[in-house]
């Protein structure tokens, strides 16, 4: 796929952003550039500086990697001066970054500790440790344990401070609901489906079908993590200890959204590398049980809307990164389990075509349709 903008002119960009900023912040530290890590969100880095391991971010114009290198903001010299205007602006993307980590340190959960921010480059300190779609694999079985004290934890985002921080520096760019409107927007949506090739017919009738969903419920909104995929959750002392989080993305939002997004990266997951055995279906029998929890107190109305709609928002989620993957453009170096989940394009699809099908199915109650998701993805998980 040709690219509007060139793959070596956004990384030397970054990378001399990285240095610039690196030297602002350490003046009489060396500083050693490490390994690029694969990611289609945005431009990270390894490095020392002061001593120390460190990751480096660059984010431009606060959006995908992908979408820059697609040419969708422009041309790199649009794109370079969209940047310097964005980089001048309060409220750059990584600087509320930052601020949510402090947040969440506030807040007294686990995170990754802020070595510093400069020339919209945030440095933060590394957290070693297993992360929770490795306890998911290696001990399929203990999902629902684990699962449940992440929630635990999750819920001190509820506290006053937090909600307040939120209101000036709630990162609305990663909700699942508000990036699959920028992506599948009328007729540059169906254009951008038409992108990812032989899955290109299955993906317009899926979306097609998700476009016409609605959230809505009487139970009210709460404060979300906004990006809680397996690998952003850190044990760093073992999975009996309490977790870390990192790239936070906090934002007000539908309260089954973090779930739904941890229910789409897991199921994307066993379809990368199915645990052996029952692996894939104890881990999905954990996640239903886990929804148990979350729902207990709902009505058994108030709990069928709420499955309902986390169904919806664990394929939209899919759907936007399936994508993303599917139309990656040539340079950009893309995750290992990216590259294996585009070589399971059929499974993905058929699991998005048989469970937006059943949402489809307006008179189907939404205990249903979870429990019959449930049992799709198992056999995606199994193919």
């Amino acid at each position: 796929m040709n690219t509007t903008v060139s793959p070596d002119n956004v990384f030397a960009y970054a990378d001399e952003r990285i240095a610039q900023a690196a030297a602002a912040l350490w003046p009489d530290s060396p500083v050693v550039v490490g390994p690029h890590i694969p990611s289609v969100t945005g431009y990270v880095r390894r490095v020392e500086a002061a001593g120390r391991p460190l990751f480096a971010k660059v984010s431009l114009l606060g959006v995908s990697l992908a979408s820059v290198l697609r040419g969708t903001h422009g041309d790199w010299a649009e794109v370079r001066a969209k940047q310097a205007a964005y980089l001048s602006s309060p409220g750059a993307l990584l600087e509320r970054e930052a601020a949510q980590y402090g947040a969440l340190a506030g807040a007294g959960l686990g995170t990754a500790t802020v070595a510093g921010l400069a020339g919209g480059v945030l440095f933060t300190e590394p957290v070693d440790g297993v992360t929770l779609g490795e306890i998911l694999a290696k001990d399929p079985h203990r999902t629902f344990d684990v699962l449940a004290g992440v929630a635990e934890e999750l819920g001190a985002l509820q506290k006053p401070a937090v909600a307040a921080l939120v209101e000036g520096a709630a990162i609305r760019e990663r909700s699942v609901q508000g990036t699959f409107a920028r992506k599948f927007n009328g007729i540059s949506g169906d254009t951008y489906v038409s992108l990812t090739g032989p899955s290109a017919p299955d993906l317009g009738a899926v979306v097609a079908r998700l476009r016409k969903m609605r959230l809505s419920g009487s139970y009210g909104s709460g404060i979300v993590y906004g990006d809680l995929k397996p690998e952003h959750v850190v044990f760093p002392d073992g999975p009996e200890r309490r977790p870390t989080f990192i790239d936070p993305g906090l934002a007000m939002g539908h309260p089954a959204s973090d779930v739904a997004k941890l229910v789409s990266r897991t199921v994307l997951g066993l379809i990368v590398q199915p645990p052996a055995g029952p692996g894939a279906t104890a881990v999905l029998q954990g996640i239903g049980q886990f929804t148990d929890l979350a729902t207990y107190r709902l009505t058994p109305a108030e709990r069928a809307a709420w499955l309902r709609q986390l169904v919806v928002l664990w394929l939209m989620d899919t759907v936007n990164i399936f994508t993303t993957y599917l139309t990656a453009p040539t340079g950009l170096p893309l995750p290992e389990s990216a590259r294996t989940l585009i070589a399971q394009a059929p499974a993905v699809c058929t699991l998005l075509d048989r469970v937006s099908a059943l949402l489809a199915a307006v008179s189907m109650d939404g205990r249903t349709v979870w429990r019959l998701a449930l049992d799709h993805a198992a056999t995606a998980a199994g193919r």
